[in-house]
């Protein structure tokens, strides 16, 4: 008798569940596409601070060229404002989640500024993990590759 009782929440329950996951992915997705946002407006705005406290303190950054910087390492150059960047924008990001706790974040960064006087421009594919902490999603990883520059169209 007792197992008859149960059933029908059985059901309620497991009708209830998608509907559960897909708000609580909607919300990941809001805050991890929000934390984009932020993070280029930091670098836009030279504030180092802000990386600083929310990039993962193990955070690291592999570049094209191979090289990589930890979160102190990305600080310290933002803070020398050897590099400055008119335009820092991430576009046509998409999100993977694995499980409830780890989110890929892939898309294009495009960039412009200026670094030791000289003025660039490019786009740079970037996939960017984060796993959910104590205070919600944060950055721990990223790569950026350097995408082709376009050709030039001829008139």
């Amino acid at each position: 008798m007792r197992l008859y009782s149960l059933l029908p929440l059985s059901i309620v329950l497991a009708l209830c569940a998608p509907a559960a996951i897909a708000a609580d992915r909607s919300a990941d997705e809001r805050a991890i596409l929000q934390l984009e946002r932020d993070i280029c407006a930091a670098y836009e705005a030279e504030d180092a601070a802000w990386i600083g406290k929310h990039l993962a303190p193990d955070f690291t950054l592999t570049a094209s060229n191979g090289k990589i910087t930890t979160r102190d390492d990305e600080v310290a150059e933002l803070a020398k404002g050897v590099t400055t960047y008119e335009v820092f924008r991430n576009h046509g990001t998409r999100l993977r989640y694995y499980g409830n706790d780890t989110a890929i974040a892939l898309g294009i960064t495009s960039v412009k500024g200026v670094s030791e006087g000289k003025a660039f421009a490019a786009d740079f594919q970037f996939t960017d993990t984060y796993v959910r902490g104590p205070q919600g999603w944060v950055m721990v990883a990223s790569h950026a590759s350097r995408l082709p520059a376009a050709p030039a169209t001829k008139p």
